[in-house]
């Protein structure tokens, strides 16, 4: 359905989210096969740790060179290219036999699925309206919180007809699949991207809302990816839950961010982002301390749940923030700076340092460390006055 003929395309927006998802789903599903894994190959926490860093470097590659294929291509075609190839790395890397090979297989897989985010959002403000941005990036955010969910569930059903190689294979066919339904069905939009050059990149760079959003979206994808990646070995090594329990917990658990996600889609449009970010991530903070601060098994499924709610509602305000203060022409480009950072260092950085502090002292404790950092920052955004300064601001009058 074309943007001339609705004012809110809804079918290509739900098509856009079952691409968004099947990307998600393909580097999430890594975390919930990590204790499998860990057993198959004979690694320690900080080892399996690592292999997330891996696969967030490449995430990173792929969201910078996503602006040169899509200045090339469009951000249409950008996107089928993502979900193809991803599908087929998917495939790829149960074949490899050695941890060096994985770990190749694990960069592309990022890299490849890196390529869409940009475009995805460029695609999405073409499609929609500005005044729905808000509820149409909650929409979107979708994608992830139900990759959250039924990543775990997912795994376990495949678990019981494949082993961990197998069940990757059978999420790149997925991938596969949705790319070009996409493609053929979806919106027919032709933008192209912007690509990254020199001067447009030290403009970015030096601009004070761009640090803002890399240390924004930092915080937030550490609190749901970079903790989400450990919480399977957690539940399992240290708290003493059984897999499939661990697996079942955290996948239900996503399902609360979905509510949360709608919620906070209408905080963006009518709160605003200056007042809904300190609050939303203050929560979050509170959260994933209690988490490691909380144990035992009959608390730990709360806090657990807590958790994932409250890091979901940051990434649509975000998501709504960055739009705002990047103008369309390098909106692509911005923000694939933004996340190469965020991703890098949240879903990579975090999730090795989780691994190798649970060695020497206790997740749990790494949990409540990353709680109270993030809480520390929390004055920090209160304070920036000029946050989005210069571009409409739904929370100004």
């Amino acid at each position: 359905m074309s943007t001339r003929t609705s004012p809110f395309p809804l079918f290509s927006l739900c098509l856009l989210v079952g691409v968004f998802y099947s990307n998600f789903v393909s580097r999430v599903i890594l975390a919930p096969l990590l204790p499998v894994i860990e057993g198959d190959l004979g690694i320690g926490h900080g080892e399996a740790g690592s292999l997330f860093f891996f696969m967030a470097v490449g995430f990173g590659a792929g969201l910078f060179s996503s602006g040169v294929i899509a200045s090339l291509l469009n951000h249409r075609r950008t996107i089928l290219l993502s979900a193809m190839i991803t599908g087929v790395t998917l495939l790829a890397i149960p074949q490899t036999t050695s941890g060096g090979g994985m770990r190749v297989g694990l960069f592309l897989l990022g890299f490849f699925t890196g390529l869409y985010l940009p475009s995805g959002i460029s695609t999405l403000t073409e499609m929609i309206p500005q005044e729905h941005w808000g509820k149409a990036f909650a929409v979107h955010e979708l994608a992830p919180n139900m990759g959250f969910v039924t990543a775990p569930l997912l795994s376990e059903a495949l678990l019981r007809v494949f082993s961990w190689r197998g069940t990757m294979g059978a999420i790149g066919v997925g991938s596969i699949v949705m790319g070009g339904l996409f493609f053929f069905l979806g919106s027919k939009t032709e933008r192209k991207g912007e690509p990254p050059r020199l001067n447009l990149i030290c403009e970015i760079l030096t601009s004070s809302s761009f640090w803002k959003m890399v240390i924004f979206f930092t915080i937030s994808v550490g609190f749901s990816m970079g903790v989400y990646s450990m919480l399977p070995l957690y539940l399992v090594t240290e708290i003493g839950m059984g897999r499939g329990m661990a697996n079942t917990t955290i996948g239900l658990s996503r399902a609360v961010g979905i509510i949360v996600l709608l919620f906070s889609g209408v905080i963006a449009d009518r709160v605003g982002t200056r007042r809904g970010l300190p609050v939303c991530l203050t929560a979050a903070s509170l959260c994933t301390l209690f988490l490691g601060l909380i144990p035992g098994k009959t608390a730990i499924p709360l806090m657990v749940f807590l958790q994932a709610a409250t890091g979901a509602s940051l990434f649509p305000i975000g998501f709504t923030l960055g739009s705002i203060i990047f103008p369309s022409p390098i909106r692509n480009v911005a923000m694939s700076m933004v996340m190469l950072i965020a991703f890098t260092l949240g879903a990579g950085v975090l999730p090795t340092l989780i691994g190798y502090g649970a060695e020497r002292f206790s997740f749990a404790s790494c949990f409540m460390g990353y709680g109270i950092f993030s809480l520390l920052l929390v004055p920090f955004f209160l304070s920036v006055k000029g946050l989005g300064e210069g571009h409409e601001d739904k929370s100004e009058p």
